[in-house]
């Protein structure tokens, strides 16, 4: 029985990381994984999934995702959604179709929470409608377990205000605990 899974961890989790190796375990099974992402997150180029640590495959977008046929879909063993903190509730609706009406496993990865630790409105739909949660886990600086993106200025300072999505990577975001984000610590005091 196809099921949807939201598999969701802060920043530096090796979530893509993980979804391209599951792609790649398909893969050599000789099955066939559809990779997706929002046409919103464009950092590495349109139709390119990509992770940190330099692993990368073509993609489509989640847009393109739910424009396509049952057939078209049909022909995918599993669909794999990355950076799914960024679709709307309609297009996790039609996740939810995908795995219920054409029984198709549906994978999601992405962040549970912003900078200001709201959820994202995908996040929001997943953790509400999908069969499985999983987090990703990833660490703070001081050792605990780090649920929270903190956002950061150009001088290092953590940024309590503004939009919700600023596409960034370690440029703009570190990930820390609970603890540390509410104190606004993101690294390790010096001394």
């Amino acid at each position: 029985m196809a099921k949807l899974y939201f598999r969701y961890g802060s920043m530096g989790s090796s979530k893509t990381a993980n979804a391209l190796m599951v792609a790649y375990n398909y893969q050599e099974k000789g099955q066939h994984a559809l990779l997706a992402k929002p046409a919103l997150d464009n950092r590495d180029g349109d139709g390119v999934m990509a992770s940190r640590i330099g692993l990368s495959r073509p993609c489509i977008s989640v847009e393109q995702l739910t424009d396509m046929t049952d057939d078209a879909i049909r022909a995918y063993d599993c669909v794999i959604v990355d950076e799914a903190q960024f679709c709307t509730k309609e297009q996790v609706d039609k996740l939810t179709d995908i795995v219920d009406r054409l029984e198709v496993p549906v994978i999601c990865y992405g962040l549970r929470t912003d900078f200001q630790r709201n959820l994202f409105e995908g996040s929001l739909w997943l953790m509400a409608w999908a069969d499985i949660i999983e987090e990703v886990k990833t660490v703070c600086w001081c050792g605990r377990a780090a649920t929270c993106v903190a956002r950061f200025d150009e001088s290092g300072e953590m940024v309590t205000e503004g939009s919700q999505v600023q596409l960034g990577g370690n440029d703009s975001y570190t990930s820390v605990c609970r603890r540390h984000h509410k104190l606004g610590i993101i690294r390790k005091p010096r001394g």
